[in-house]
């Protein structure tokens, strides 16, 4: 009989989100009335339509691909030159940082290169995540086998938590004891923090000196309004040395069902072997690329190209523009039921702290049946976010305005 990997019985019952799902879906069979008001601000999925200079280039490459001249077949796993350059001109040089052409690779999804980047990486490693946290960060970890058992606390043996609270402003300290791979991801999912120049420093400075690999996840750095605050750890001098950036065209661009995104890893950043040397990570990337990935389609990539055009990045702004306005929305809506408040202000989330005596699911549950809407409970994100709930802003401005209304009238 053939033998299964028995890391994914360590899995706790579901993903976050598919539990989400089960519950709506259940409720909606039970109350059907209920079912036509329902609003989603659960999963951060985007609702607008792709942007037109998107969908111009991509109905081009479309008749590209109707010829035979124009055809385009198997590319380039790592990404069409065009798209690559594009990437590295506007999101790094332009900006002063020092990012090749063919240190980017592009990729279906930010959500696949944060697990899939666990391929380059051995078993032996100590590894530090937040907490709250993505989930994919630790699932995969948990997948991969370099985890142990979860305690009644749903916290993983092997891993190093590292708590993010109100206290700390949801930027943790540094561990207390050596890590190998750690995971940042600021603009923060789920609190919306930011770190500040000065914590991402502290960061770096670790990593640098534990010859540690920071995973660091920028996915929502469109979304920064505050001048002050980086968009890329490359922003941070030494980070070549000891970080990994991952980067997606889903929340800036409305990519969440088109599919792009990239990773960053610098030529100059090593890791140890079982012998005791050391060698670069990027060809041991680029062969899994090759290996594992066939790229993402001519078409997808022309569109993504869009984006960093000068029509792609005025529609760009328009839509971070449209979220944000929402973000305040919801936020003063919160606060006037007098719960606290976080995030919002430079990431389309808003992570709010609950009446005391609810659990997280049981804000979600009050919310979900009194005013059909659906949030995120906050301990699905880890044990630091019990007591929290989590409200996504990706939503059209008339829903956002009706869920801010019946937040306003809830009861708590």
């Amino acid at each position: 009989m053939a033998q299964l990997n028995s890391n994914y019985l360590k899995l706790k019952t579901g993903y976050l989100f598919p539990e989400i799902g089960r519950r709506v879906k259940a409720f909606c069979d039970a109350n059907p009335d209920a079912a036509k008001r329902l609003i989603r601000c659960g999963i951060g999925d985007v609702t607008e339509p792709l942007p037109l200079a998107v969908r111009e280039a991509m109905h081009r490459a479309i008749d590209e691909m109707g010829t035979r001249e124009g055809f385009h077949g198997y590319g380039p796993e790592q990404g069409y030159e065009f798209l690559r350059h594009a990437i590295a001109e506007n999101d790094y040089r332009a900006k002063g940082l020092e990012v090749a052409d063919d240190e980017v690779f592009v990729s279906d999804g930010s959500k696949c290169d944060c697990g899939n980047i666990l391929d380059i990486f051995g078993d032996g490693n100590r590894i530090a995540v937040t907490d709250p946290v993505y989930p994919v960060y630790v699932d995969t970890n948990v997948m991969a086998g370099h985890t142990g058992e979860a305690d009644e606390s749903s916290r993983y043996g092997g891993l190093v938590y590292l708590d993010c609270t109100a206290e700390n402003g949801f930027v943790p300290e540094l561990p207390g004891e050596p890590v190998d791979l750690i995971y940042l991801c600021y603009p923060n999912n789920p609190t919306g923090a930011t770190a500040t120049r000065a914590q991402l420093e502290k960061w770096v400075a670790y990593a640098l000196d534990h010859d540690a690999v920071i995973l660091f996840d920028a996915a929502y750095e469109a979304y920064i309004q505050d001048a002050d605050v980086p968009h890329s750890i490359y922003e941070i001098p030494g980070a070549r040395k000891c970080a990994i950036e991952f980067r997606s065209f889903s929340k800036n661009g409305g990519f969440t069902g088109t599919r792009c995104a990239f990773t960053i890893v610098p030529k100059e950043l090593e890791c140890r072997t079982d012998t005791g040397g050391k060698k670069p990570l990027h060809p041991l990337w680029n062969r899994r690329f090759s290996t594992k990935f066939n790229g993402v389609s001519y078409v997808t990539q022309r569109g993504a190209e869009a984006l960093y055009s000068k029509e792609g990045k005025a529609q760009v702004a328009a839509l971070v523009e449209l979220y944000m306005g929402n973000a305040a929305l919801l936020c003063a809506a919160a606060m006037e039921c007098g719960l606290a408040v976080y995030g919002g202000k430079n990431a389309p989330y808003i992570w709010v702290r609950g009446p005391q005596g609810y659990t997280s699911w049981e804000m979600f549950d009050k919310v979900l049946a009194e005013a059909n809407v659906v949030i995120t409970p906050g301990s699905g994100f880890g044990l630091a976010g019990e007591g929290y709930f989590r409200i996504s802003a990706f939503n059209s401005r008339t829903n956002v305005e009706e869920v801010a209304r019946r937040f306003k009238a809830l009861s708590w």
